[in-house]
């Protein structure tokens, strides 16, 4: 079984793609459960307020678990994100090529 291994190029850009995906995340996510937020700290009760008009009782507990879930998985991949760019600028750049993987009229 041979291993291959990703260019640094593509760890960098494969890190930055994933912290950028958890800033997104982070931010479409966190701002839907801010109501929960404001409403768990000023009062006992939650309500969620559809389109329609309606108003309807949720538990405050469920949307701040859900909140903390979103923020971890943000974190997760901004974290992941931010070790994958280290090790792609860490690493040997691609001015290391092997002769046998060279492509290009002076191979």
């Amino acid at each position: 079984m041979q291993i291959t291994y990703v260019s640094d190029t593509r760890l960098i850009i494969l890190g930055s793609v994933l912290a950028f995906a958890g800033f997104l995340l982070g931010g479409i996510t966190g701002a839907q459960y801010q109501q929960y937020v404001i409403q768990s700290d000023q009062f006992d009760i939650c309500y969620d307020y559809t389109p329609d008009g309606n108003v309807i009782k949720v538990k405050c507990d469920e949307k701040i678990q859900d909140t903390f879930f979103t923020l971890s998985s943000s974190l997760g991949l901004i974290g992941g994100g931010v070790f994958v760019l280290v090790k792609g600028i860490r690493g040997k750049w691609d001015q290391n090529v092997k002769s046998d993987e060279m492509v290009g009229p002076n191979k």
